[in-house]
Parts: C-alpha cells; sequence; structure tokens
C-alpha cells in the first residue's frame, strides 16, 4: 500500500514545480508589461526611492521581468532566470515592500517573500520534467551517448 502511494506521489512530483513555474510567470506578467508600457516614469519612480541609474535600472528589470515570463512558461533556462528574477524581488523587499511590514494588503513583503520561496525552488530543483529544460537537456542525457562508458 505504501509503495502505491510513493510511486503516484513520484508521478507527480514534477507538478509542483511546473505550477510554480506559471505562477511566477503570471505574477510577473502584468507588473513587466506596466514598466514596459512607461518605463521613463518607472526610471522617474527609480529615482524617487532612491535606485541609482533609474533608466538603466528600468530597463534592465522589464527585460528580467519579460525573459522571465517567457522562460517560465516554456521551462527554459528555469535555474538561471531565477536567479535575476530573485534578485530583483529583495532589491523590491527593500526599497518598496519592507517599510510596509508583511501583509500583502498593506503593500507588505509578502507576495515578494512567497515569489523569492518559489524562484529559490527552481534555482534548487530546476524546471522538473514538464519542460523544455528537460526535453532539451536532460532527457537526451537518459540516453546511453550522454553516459559515461565504462572498461
Amino acid at each position: 500500500m505504501i509503495k502505491k502511494k510513493n510511486i503516484l506521489a513520484d508521478r507527480l512530483k514534477d507538478l509542483p514545480l511546473l505550477f510554480i513555474r506559471l505562477i511566477l510567470a503570471y505574477g510577473f506578467f502584468n507588473p513587466a508589461l506596466m514598466k514596459l508600457k512607461d518605463i521613463h516614469g518607472i526610471a522617474d519612480w527609480f529615482e524617487s526611492i532612491g535606485i541609482p541609474f533609474p533608466l538603466f535600472n528600468a530597463y534592465l528589470t522589464a527585460v528580467t521581468e519579460i525573459l522571465g515570463v517567457i522562460l517560465l512558461m516554456l521551462g527554459l533556462f528555469s535555474r538561471f532566470i531565477s536567479i535575476p528574477l530573485l534578485i530583483t524581488m529583495i532589491v523590491a523587499v527593500i526599497t518598496v515592500h519592507g517599510t510596509n511590514g508583511f501583509e500583502a494588503g498593506e503593500n507588505g513583503f509578502e507576495i515578494p517573500l512567497y515569489y523569492m520561496i518559489m524562484l529559490f525552488t527552481l534555482v534548487v530543483y530546476g524546471s522538473g520534467k514538464i519542460s523544455l529544460d528537460y526535453l532539451l537537456f536532460d532527457y537526451k542525457c537518459k540516453t546511453e551517448s550522454c553516459k559515461v562508458k565504462k572498461n
């Protein structure tokens, strides 16, 4: 009975990674579009809260978030894009959300914290089997050609 439960759990273990990727992509989508639509307004806001090189950082953040949306949805290079997205969330907590407390309703750091936990999960575990990362890289290495031949 326990073995049957473990087999079922093993078959489902890649679904949470897919859900995490899709939720993060959805969460970054509107903020990324907002930044792209009014990049100079975002740069002015960045300057007002003390972020250095505000126009550069506005573009950097917008491009990072757009790339994040695309790559997370596809499950392509998820580990790599999660690192700059994680840094973006840390900066958001330090500059905007941290002083508002924890509660999301008060613009606190609750939602960025959840994003950071999910992004860290992707850094550690990768995209999972339901991803282009798996199809392009890991799946190929399951064949004999990737295995080290022993004499």
